[in-house]
């Protein structure tokens, strides 16, 4: 089973001040129009990109795009590369988005 991680929780995470190590794995012109910081990598150039990574293979990785599908992938994929504590954000940042609307 995968971790998740719920809009709530992240948001709740957002506002405490946590250090957030965050994987956008959008298209850039997603990434440009609307992101909550982070390092960006598209998903169709995560593998070829794995070394670009500004993070510790031991170190949480919230990876996060639009619903929570690509970020999915994202996640088999850092975990296959030998990423330990990957974390997907259920429901992607539209989630987040609904949750801010509320």
């Amino acid at each position: 089973m995968s971790q998740q991680i719920d809009a709530a929780k992240l948001q709740q995470r957002i506002q405490t001040g946590d250090t957030l190590n965050l994987l956008d794995v959008r298209e850039a012109i997603e990434y440009h129009t609307f992101n909550i910081g982070g390092q960006h990598i598209p998903v169709s150039k995560l593998k070829q990109n794995i070394s670009s990574i500004n993070y510790n293979k031991t170190d949480e990785i919230i990876v996060i795009c639009s619903a929570g599908i690509r970020s999915d992938t994202a996640q088999a994929i850092l975990t296959e590369s030998g990423f330990q504590n990957v974390v997907n954000l259920k429901g992607g940042l539209k989630a987040l988005q609904k949750l801010n609307n509320k």
